[in-house]
């Protein structure tokens, strides 16, 4: 997920300009309008930016992204430095090489338990022909493989 560091400005181009991390997971919660949700734990440095930002994207990762998964999930620093990435129409990174992407308007923010859940109405979407996304499941990374 990646959204503007503090003091960033639509049409920014350095990369710490941005801020991102891994989320495990994101799923859709309406078509109409289309709206999707993910969550962020009270803990995480980056929640106060996620929380009064107005756009994020999501970027679905391919499952040859594993780097990028584990430098924004564990990263220091700059998270941008060695991701390659174009900006979308809201201005924000979209991860090169990403399976699927969502532009989405910060709709609105549920506090529950230890996390915030953010749900966001997506403006723009796009995605990649073929490939395969990366999966973490009970406790490991892996892909999805079609049914018999």
């Amino acid at each position: 997920i990646t959204t503007f560091a503090p003091g960033a400005r639509k049409g920014d181009t350095a990369s710490s300009s941005f801020v991102g991390i891994t989320a495990s997971s994101f799923n859709s919660v309406s078509l109409t309008p289309p709206l999707v949700l993910w969550s962020l734990g009270h803990r995480a440095s980056t929640l106060p930016l996620f929380h009064a930002g107005t756009h994020y994207v999501v970027n679905v990762l391919a499952v040859n992204q594993l780097e990028v998964c584990n430098r924004f999930a564990f990263g220091k620093g700059d998270r941008f430095a060695d991701t390659a990435y174009t900006l979308g129409q809201s201005g924000l990174p979209i991860l090169d090489g990403a399976l699927a992407w969502f532009e989405c308007h910060n709709r609105s923010r549920h506090e529950e338990g230890d996390h915030v859940i953010f749900v966001g109405e997506v403006e723009r979407c796009g995605f990649a022909d073929g490939g395969q996304p990366l999966v973490y499941q009970s406790s490991q990374f892996s892909t999805t493989q079609a049914l018999p």
